[in-house]
């Protein structure tokens, strides 16, 4: 009930910002079916579903069907820009749920693996404090009229946490150490970021 109910109040905040701004587009659209997979990955995950698959005994069903969704909105993500900057729909109402969407996608993944035991908290926390670091330096900067660009380090970081949370979900061996690949990559990565910006935030009004 819990869940509907958030879903239904999620539809309508961003279904009604979408219409009120005339930008319903398919990349928008992909990144909002992206918002409403993430609570699905938490929800597979946390029914624990512990049934095994018959030719994969180490996998239950809701491993499987959570790991399904969460490749299916990562999909969704590579998707929607690549349509945005083939037919020129960039708006700015996509910039803004891009972003959102992959941050909710992979947290909800994450914390549904610290309940399962599967990643250690901290290294959530560290993952999730970049997150918000970076965010708030890219607020700063667009605020200054400086746009920041993912760097080679973002990207790889992202592709590193999504494969090594699928196999984390799937409870594949070596997920974990790919994971600390991820992490260090993320603190990396951020503090590319950092000393890019670094003009901005020392910057005198």
């Amino acid at each position: 009930m819990f869940y509907i109910t958030g879903v239904l109040l999620i539809f309508e905040f961003y279904g009604g910002l979408i219409l009120r701004t005339k930008v319903l587009n398919v990349p928008n659209m992909l990144s909002l079916v992206r918002v409403f997979l993430a609570p699905l990955v938490l929800l597979f995950l946390s029914l624990r579903i512990d049934t095994p698959i018959p030719f994969l005994q180490s996998v239950s069903w809701g491993d499987a069907l959570a790991a399904f969704v969460f490749i299916i909105a990562a999909i969704t993500d590579s998707l929607d820009g690549y349509i945005a900057r083939k037919n020129k729909l960039v708006t700015t109402l996509g910039k803004f749920i891009d972003p959102l969407a992959d941050k909710v996608l992979v947290i909800a993944a994450m914390l549904a693996l610290i309940e399962l035991g599967r990643v250690p908290a901290w290294i959530v926390m560290v993952i999730i404090t970049r997150e918000f670091v970076v965010t708030g330096l890219r607020l700063v900067a667009a605020a200054e009229g400086v746009v920041i660009a993912a760097s080679k380090g973002g990207k790889l970081k992202t592709v590193c946490q999504i494969i090594a949370l699928v196999m984390l979900i799937l409870n594949i061996p070596g997920g974990m150490i790919l994971m600390w690949v991820a992490m260090i990559l993320t603190v990396w990565s951020g503090m590319e970021y950092l000393i890019d910006g670094s003009k901005i935030l020392t910057s005198e009004d």
